[in-house]
């Protein structure tokens, strides 16, 4: 079984956490989706597609209930 881990740490100061929201927010959209790109390809290497994993799940009919009224 994995055991639960909650780390409490701080979180910095409220100016430093405004300066990067408006950092991030005077960039345009593709400016901070290729800031995104450069970090997963850091974690991840280089590759051109992340992985895509899916599941079928089939589900058995359900019995509609309905009830009349007298």
């Amino acid at each position: 079984m994995i055991a639960k881990v909650v780390r409490k740490g701080k979180r910095g100061n409220i100016s430093e956490v405004k300066e990067n929201l408006a950092f991030w927010l005077s960039k345009t959209p593709e400016e901070r989706v290729s800031a995104v790109e450069h970090l997963r390809r850091q974690l991840h290497g280089i590759s051109t597609r992340l992985q895509r994993s899916a599941r079928v799940i089939q589900l058995r009919p359900r019995k509609i209930l309905r009830t009349l009224k007298p």
